[in-house]
């Protein structure tokens, strides 16, 4: 009896965890932490310190963790319209859609910032500041339903945490980290509008703009394969500027995986290709950012 009195108990617990983990969309929080680490390591200076290799993580995480949930609280109607979005904790009421959680995200900003300027500079604060502010505001509430080219100049919230590590190490920014925030620009729209491809029918339902809802899934898959091309050039670059033989073995192997996934995508449309292309954006990034990391350290 009491066994089965505290697994109701538990199964709460965990669930409501993973609604918290949801709402503050923290595993797209630890990606864009990870790149800004990233962005301190090939940045030349000298070695940061634990404190403040620590405090540019969680100030990263914690601002991208609030504008994450700002994103779920101002979109808790059109969520309701999507298969993919409609079990989120607003939607379902799993979670409140109070007021007091945009104190609360607000107070998560502020703090993240803060810690950033006191311990770091005013320089990798700023950016911490305008990745958080470009997700929250100038994409989701000014361009998501105003123009497909939304997650294009929504996609420099990743920038912002690649020159927010750099700016940690030394705010004159060099052309490495600059880079760098390119190919994360660059890898945003061909990873995002992928995903859309898949997901299309739920947009267009939901009134979203997103490029295959306005062009159509041909259209949208062959500028997919051009932007894989020109994100794959893009990461190359990097190689010129300081970047080592293990960064540039990365950064052909992973974009070259992903061009070959957009690739089949444009020749044959179909939701299966789409998620594949989807799946090799992340391995993309996930190898250049091990390589450059791991780069960066030996050099």
């Amino acid at each position: 009896m009491h066994t089965d009195t505290l697994h109701p108990a538990r199964s709460l617990a965990v669930q409501r965890t993973r609604d918290v983990i949801s709402l503050f969309k923290l595993r797209i929080g630890s990606l864009i932490m990870v790149t800004a680490l990233v962005g301190m390591v090939v940045t030349p200076g000298p070695a940061p310190s634990w404190i403040e290799v620590l405090v540019l993580a969680l100030s990263v995480l914690v601002a991208s963790a609030s504008a994450g949930a700002f994103n779920q609280y101002v979109e808790h109607q059109s969520d309701q319209l999507m298969a993919r979005t409609r079990r989120r904790a607003f939607v379902t009421g799993a979670l409140p859609h109070h007021p007091a959680w945009l104190v609360l995200m607000g107070a998560m900003l502020a703090a993240a910032v803060a810690a950033a300027w006191l311990v770091l500079n005013g320089a990798a604060a700023v950016y911490v500041f305008l990745g958080a502010f470009f997700y929250a505001f100038v994409y989701t509430v000014w361009l998501k339903r105003r123009s497909p080219m939304n997650i294009v100049i929504g996609g420099l919230a990743g920038s912002f945490a690649v020159l927010a590590g750099a700016a940690a190490v030394d705010p004159a920014l060099g052309p490495l980290p600059m880079l760098l925030a390119l190919v994360l620009f660059l890898w945003t729209p061909p990873h995002f509008w992928a995903l859309a491809i898949a997901n299309r029918a739920d947009y267009a339902q939901a009134g979203v703009p997103m490029l295959p809802v306005v062009v159509g899934n041909e259209r949208a898959a062959r500028i997919v394969f051009g932007s894989t091309v020109a994100l794959l050039v893009a990461s190359l670059l990097p190689a010129f500027w300081g970047a080592g033989p293990v960064y540039l073995v990365g950064a052909l192997g992973g974009g070259l995986h992903f061009v070959h996934k957009a690739w089949v995508l444009s020749r044959e449309v179909t939701r299966q290709h789409a998620m594949s292309a989807f799946f090799a954006s992340l391995v993309q990034l996930s190898t250049l950012l091990v390589a450059a990391c791991v780069d960066g350290l030996v050099r």
